[in-house]
């Protein structure tokens, strides 16, 4: 007896870590203007109870369904999803932090270690050559831009600022160089299939992410370097509202979550410049982009769990023959 479906493809930890970003930006909206507590915590431990099942779920692949596992780890565009493991793990752990230090540590030691060895493996074979350029995607910033970026803030979380500033350099010239390849890509070659289109969700998360990764380093001070990535941060979402229609002829799936880990972390980086004096836009950018950022991570949420009532969130099993 076989499934009608097929076993849980990594690209669903993207689930965990939109919900667990968006509990952390609840966390900086609470003490900024007095909102319920018990809002961010049911967001943070909602986020760790999908992780948990999602970490359960993909050991059963690796366990019952190896040559699929294995397969999607080989696949120049759905391997780059991996990464999205230690990336949820490393948010869990900080979110775990306040209230279990010596579970969050042990959970943060794994994934720091676990991200690294990735994002050299799949980063290193990249270096090797041979991607086809229509599979030139912004899957390419997970392993090596968001994995060290995301490591830097966990770094950070624990004490360990100096290995964060590490993680942080990693992280910001692998952006720079990969979003060159992105950018050539989109311009000179054929348009992206539109099953992949939202994948481009991911574009805005680097200079977002990275903004809350230096904000966690330089003690919180609202400089100028911070602002710039705000700046850029915001540009990259106005150009995805301007291309959101071409994007939106994918019907919604799963692969939608990709814009919510830049959806999250754009107003917590404008929440972190203002609760650290920042004065000027951000002062009323904040709480549009946070509303923003509830709505449009709300309506992923309520999309994907029509698909699952509905029995379509996994994709079908591939017929054996």
């Amino acid at each position: 007896m076989t499934s009608a479906h097929a076993p849980l493809p990594v690209s669903f930890f993207g689930i965990a870590v939109g919900v667990l970003a968006l509990g952390n930006a609840w966390h900086l909206a609470v003490p900024l203007w007095h909102l319920p507590p018990q809002i961010a915590d049911l967001l943070t431990f909602g986020g760790i109870a999908v992780w948990l099942v999602l970490l359960a779920l993909y050991a059963h692949k690796w366990l019952r369904h190896g040559a699929e596992a294995r397969a999607e780890m080989n696949h120049p565009v759905q391997s780059s999803f991996a990464a999205l493991v230690p990336v949820a793990s490393m948010l869990a752990a900080t979110a775990l932090l306040p209230v279990a230090r010596p579970l969050a540590l042990a959970v943060a030691a794994v994934a720091l270690a676990a991200q690294l060895a990735l994002g050299l493996w799949l980063y290193g074979r990249m270096w090797q050559g041979g991607r086809q350029p229509e599979l030139v995607t912004p899957a390419m910033y997970l392993p090596a831009v968001a994995q060290n970026f995301v490591s830097g803030t966990t770094a950070a979380a624990f004490g360990w600022p100096h290995l964060g500033m590490l993680f942080f350099g990693a992280g910001m010239f692998s952006w720079l160089a990969i979003e060159s390849m992105v950018l050539s890509r989109a311009a000179l070659q054929a348009p992206l299939p539109e099953a992949l289109r939202p994948v481009l969700g991911i574009q805005l998360a680097p200079a977002v992410v990275g903004g809350v990764a230096y904000m966690s380093l330089n003690g919180g001070v609202p400089d100028l370097f911070a602002q710039i990535l705000l700046g850029y941060g915001l540009y990259q979402a106005l150009l995805l509202v301007r291309l959101l229609p071409w994007i939106a002829r994918q019907p919604f799936a799963p692969s939608y979550w990709a814009f919510s880990f830049g959806v999250a972390a754009l107003p917590a980086l404008a929440m972190r410049l203002l609760a650290s004096g920042a004065t000027g836009p951000v002062e009323w950018l904040a709480p549009w982009l946070f509303g923003a950022a509830n709505i449009i991570i709300g309506l992923l949420v309520l999309k994907t769990l029509a698909l699952l009532l509905q029995g379509r969130l996994l994709p079908a099993a591939t017929p054996s023959r």
